[in-house]
This record gives C-alpha cells, sequence and structure tokens, in this order.
C-alpha cells in the first residue's frame, strides 16, 4: 500500500483508466470542463466508470458549474467526489455538504496568500495547483513547494508532478498527488511507460 494517494487525473479513455488501476492509482479523474482539452462528457465517462472495479475513488472535475450541473453528472456518474478548480466559493462549495460525495476545493497558487485561502474552505480535501491566469490546471507548470508549510487539511499537490519529481512532492507529507499532464503522451492521452515509472518510483521511495 502506497503512503500517499495518488490521483490520474484527465482521464479520457478505458485504456488509461484501465492502466492507472492496475498500477495502482487510487482516485481517477474525469474532466468535465467543455474548454478543457482533456474535457469528456458525462456520457461517456459514465460508460468508462461503469467498466471499473467498484473499490475506485471516482473524482468528477468541475470549473464554475452550477449547482444542478454538477448534480446532474454526480449521479449519472456515481462520483465519489466532487472537484471544484474554479472560482466557486466558500458557500458554493457547503452546498455538497448534505450530498453523499465528498468536495475537493482546488486552489490556484501563486504565493503563500494563495495558500492561506485554505482556512475558508469546509471541504474534505484542498487541491493546490500552479497558478496560471489563462487556465484552470493541467498546465505542467509547478510552483514553489517549499512555501506548502502546514495547513490542517487532506491536501492534494498538483502542478506538474511527473515521474522526476513525484517522490518530491510525496516527501512533503500531503495526503494525496495528483497527476494529469506530467504522464501523457498528448493531452487526454496517457503515456503508459511514463505511468509505470511514476508508481514504479513511488514505491521505491517507500519500500
Amino acid at each position: 500500500m502506497l503512503i500517499v494517494k495518488v490521483k490520474i487525473c484527465g482521464i479520457t479513455n478505458y485504456e488509461d483508466a484501465a492502466a492507472a488501476v492496475d498500477l495502482g492509482a487510487d482516485l481517477l479523474g474525469f474532466n468535465f470542463y467543455p474548454k478543457s482539452p482533456r474535457f469528456i462528457t458525462s456520457k461517456k465517462a459514465a460508460e468508462i466508470i461503469s467498466k471499473l472495479p467498484g473499490f475506485m475513488d471516482i473524482v468528477g472535475v468541475f470549473v464554475n458549474a452550477s449547482f444542478e450541473q454538477i448534480r446532474e453528472t454526480m449521479d449519472l456518474c456515481q462520483l465519489n467526489w466532487v472537484q471544484l478548480h474554479g472560482d466557486e466559493s466558500p458557500q458554493f462549495c457547503q452546498l455538497f455538504l448534505s450530498l453523499n460525495v465528498k468536495t475537493m476545493k482546488a486552489l490556484r497558487v501563486k504565493d503563500r496568500n494563495d495558500i492561506q485561502q485554505a482556512e475558508n474552505y469546509f471541504t474534505d480535501a484542498i487541491l493546490l495547483d500552479a497558478f496560471n491566469p489563462e487556465k484552470y490546471g493541467g498546465t505542467g507548470l509547478t510552483f514553489d513547494w517549499n512555501i506548502v508549510g502546514h495547513i490542517g487539511k487532506r491536501i492534494f499537490l498538483a502542478g506538474g508532478i511527473n515521474p522526476d519529481n513525484a517522490t518530491e512532492a510525496i516527501k512533503l507529507g500531503v495526503y494525496g498527488i495528483d497527476v494529469c499532464s506530467g504522464i501523457e503522451a498528448k493531452p487526454g492521452k496517457k503515456d503508459h511507460k511514463k505511468m509505470r515509472k511514476l508508481f514504479e518510483n513511488i514505491r521505491h521511495l517507500t519500500a
């Protein structure tokens, strides 16, 4: 068992999903943001998810979507997690407290002040991603991980994580890592060799 949760995000096809499951991923992320190069329709995502083992946690990634849109996708795709990756307010995130789903709020980090926003959100986890003024995640950019410090919440670290720096990310003591562009052949298609190397390096660290 790995000492850190590994979320493989940007899944668009069954082959990549199955490979991630076989290698030991804990969570699979499906991006429902239409402007993302990794966008997948809820119908196609549901088809893939229906073929996956029941123990796999499924994350739906949303950017400034309405509560109704998210709720509909949740039901269709049997989501375990809702990842709010846009400009959602703490009040909006709290709408999901009454639903049978975990929530993850993404914060785009420029400096330590952005990380301190985590205290405003009552979600099951916080995802720290690199800031890009034009894109909501999946950019391959990193930020200075040394500023993360201690946050009294489950933290997923994202932003440019790849097979070569994953162990460095894990050493920060975060709850999980979120990997997307760092193991891709192209946006929306995983490089299975890179993905295998990622898990090998993580297991080497924890052995």
